[in-house]
């Protein structure tokens, strides 16, 4: 299969250009800019792409990061991006010079049409620009294939052996025509196929895990969400039978899930599946607790140790199903980007753990997963599932966790997601979910005065979950929510919508 890697310099649109490749069919991956060449050749690449990065190659106080020149020497094309333009200008001979004030923002780029890069695009393109290097003189031997009013050196080539240079960046969305100038390298200068494609990504792992499990039995702990999903009934589909997923229900999903999961892969799917309702055991546990950090330490805790008692039962168990994504291994730390955020599933396995992991996901995109769900057949209600804290509705209990209080979250988050779907706006936002307060408020119903809990309703867009937006919610949205909420959820008197975004705010609210 075709693949073209990106060699990662730690900018920030490092990981979007692996994703826009994969979106054009050819599988890409994030690579370290001090890799072995030997690994490089491994991977049989059909080309390659220097990504953009914080680090500026004329820094005396940094050390700017660098690539082996032999790069250049493996037959195969190589298009830079902004700092990864610089870097190729560097190497051959050109000249960098840093500039004032930092350039950031949409400008009109002129392009010469006769380049390989430009097949198709029009002689001026708004391209998005962000950088404070330039080159201002090009490698001898290479040709100005790009240029706008303020920077004469825009985008330089070597056609002969197939090496490009843009100081913009094609893979954002700012780049309207970036997409085809990213087709025009992946498929007629490195002469790659669209074979990535989820019938593929499919094939490929089943076939891995088949020739990874030879004996003993797999053991996968099942949430219900997109990610565990997916990994089960993958490496379902490889094992069979050899597998048994372990559902620890805690009490804390939202309303009809557990039962929900039971029924999709215990009777749809004929899976091996252990269902162990720990729902009094978590409760009895979180008695009195009300800071947010020991709810979660509790309930975390509690997990493992029920999992573990779960899985001691399964005779001759040698692997361990995990939905580890990729963006879960780049946000926890690469070789050039710092950690955004840890998680649970990178890294935070016990070392002495004698269990052999089967991630079978661990190389893909949430949408990518999203795809390969509904090729393998999961409800949408899966597939599509919103992202779902690990601690659940404890986390959106303030205070205290009851089961009074589950129930009326339950019930009012219920409302939230149908009215949600109802207006068909469910796939387009990031999160959206109820909040139970640990607070009462005056009203009146039925001429009566009442002191009853209020709901926070919470909806936001996002791509990563490390910023968000609250939505703007259409007002009748709203106004069914609250009449819903107020009129069917016993223990609520009045609804309130959060317009925080993230930040200042996080998304959950502990």
């Amino acid at each position: 299969m075709d693949n073209v890697p990106v060699i990662d310099f730690g900018g920030q649109y490092s990981q979007l250009i692996t994703k826009r490749i994969r979106e054009l069919r050819v599988y890409s991956e994030l690579i370290p800019y001090d890799i072995d060449i030997k690994k490089i050749k491994e991977k049989n690449p059909s080309g390659l792409i220097l990504s953009g990065s914080p680090y500026s190659i004329l820094s005396d106080r940094e050390k700017a990061p660098s690539i082996n020149k032999e790069i250049f020497s493996l037959g195969i094309p190589v298009l830079g991006i902004c700092y990864g333009m610089q870097l190729i200008s560097k190497i051959f001979g050109g000249e960098v010079a840093s500039i004032e004030k930092n350039k950031y923002g949409k400008t009109k780029v002129k392009l010469d049409l006769k380049s390989s890069l430009f097949k198709d695009l029009k002689p001026v393109e708004i391209c998005w620009m962000s950088y404070k290097d330039i080159v201002t003189k090009a490698p001898p031997g290479f040709n100005v294939i790009a240029s706008t009013r303020n920077l004469p050196i825009a985008g330089i080539e070597k056609p002969e052996e197939k090496i490009y240079g843009v100081q913009f960046h094609p893979e954002v969305a700012h780049t309207p025509s970036g997409m085809d100038i990213l087709k025009n390298f992946l498929f007629e200068i490195c002469g790659c196929l669209p074979s990535w494609t989820t019938v593929s990504i499919i094939e490929q792992q089943i076939k891995k895990i088949k020739e990874e499990v030879k004996e003993g039995k797999v053991i996968c702990g099942l949430s219900g969400g997109v990610d565990s999903s997916v990994a089960a009934v993958l490496v379902n589909k490889a094992v069979g039978d050899k597998l048994t997923c372990i559902f620890v229900d805690h009490g804390l999903l939202r309303k009809g899930e557990a039962e929900k999961v039971v029924e999709t892969f215990r009777e749809n799917f004929k899976i091996n599946l252990i269902h162990r309702d720990a729902s009094d055991r978590f409760l009895g546990k979180l008695v009195g607790i009300t800071e947010p950090e020991k709810k979660r330490k509790i309930i975390g805790n509690e997990f493992i140790r029920i999992f573990e008692e779960e899985a001691s039962k399964i005779k001759d168990a040698n692997y361990l199903v995990q939905g580890t994504l990729y963006s879960d291994v780049i946000e926890s730390g690469t070789k050039n980007a710092a950690r955004i955020k840890s998680h649970h599933n990178v890294g935070g396995l016990p070392e002495d753990m004698k269990l052999k992991l089967i991630e079978p996901l661990r190389f893909l995109f949430k949408d990518e997963i999203r795809k390969i769900g509904i090729e393998l057949g999961l409800p949408d209600e899966i597939v599509w599932r919103q992202p779902f804290p690990g601690p659940g509705l404890a986390i959106r209990i303030i205070g205290e966790v009851t089961k009074e209080k589950i129930k009326i979250l339950q019930d009012a988050d219920e409302i939230v997601v149908e009215e949600i779907k109802r207006a068909g706006l469910y796939k387009n936002i990031w999160q959206s979910f109820a909040i139970l307060p640990d607070i009462k408020s005056v009203g009146v119903m039925d001429d009566k005065r009442t002191y009853l809990y209020p709901i926070v309703i919470r909806a936001v867009s996002s791509q990563d979950a490390m910023t968000a937006d609250w939505v703007r919610l259409p007002y009748k949205v709203l106004e069914r929510m609250s009449t819903r909420i107020v009129n069917e959820v016993e223990g609520v008197n009045r609804v309130v919508y959060d317009i925080s975004s993230k930040p200042p705010s996080t998304i959950e609210w502990e």
